[in-house]
């Protein structure tokens, strides 16, 4: 496995990770949306932030999901989710934390459809990157 290949991975588990903990809590009534949409909003964050990595995209420090999809979009590769839903989602990143009147942009429904596609989308290009990340290596053991 390559570096790169590698660190996609992890940024896929943590990805998944926060997915699991947003859906314990999506249907709990009394978990607030704030917390909720911030467990969705970092699992989309690092699944696409493991797609960068995984196609060698420059990342900067963000948890802007719609500058992430635009970067991969401009790497030739069409996000799952539409930017306009990910500008939706991105207030759950920081300004939803610290505010006690929200105004729900999604639904926890939403939020659900949002990070299963985004995870199933990594977790896809993972898996094809896989087979291209042995015959990789395969070629660099036999020189």
């Amino acid at each position: 496995m390559t570096p790169v290949f590698e660190e996609a991975s992890r940024l896929l588990r943590l990805a998944q990770r926060d997915s699991e903990t947003f859906r314990l809590l999506k249907d709990i009534p009394q978990a607030s949306l704030a917390a909720v949409g911030f467990h969705a909003q970092q699992s989309i964050e690092k699944a696409l932030k493991a797609i960068c990595v995984l196609r060698e995209l420059e990342i900067r420090r963000t948890h802007d999901l719609a500058a992430l999809a635009e970067l991969i979009r401009t790497s030739g590769v069409s996000p799952v989710v539409d930017i306009d839903t990910l500008r939706l989602i991105n207030p759950f990143a920081v300004e939803f934390r610290y505010d006690d009147e929200l105004v729900a942009p999604v639904t926890r429904d939403e939020l659900d459809g949002a990070v299963f596609k985004v995870i199933d989308w990594a977790a896809q290009c993972l898996e094809a990157a896989s087979g291209t990340d042995s015959a990789t290596h395969d070629r660099e053991q036999r020189s």
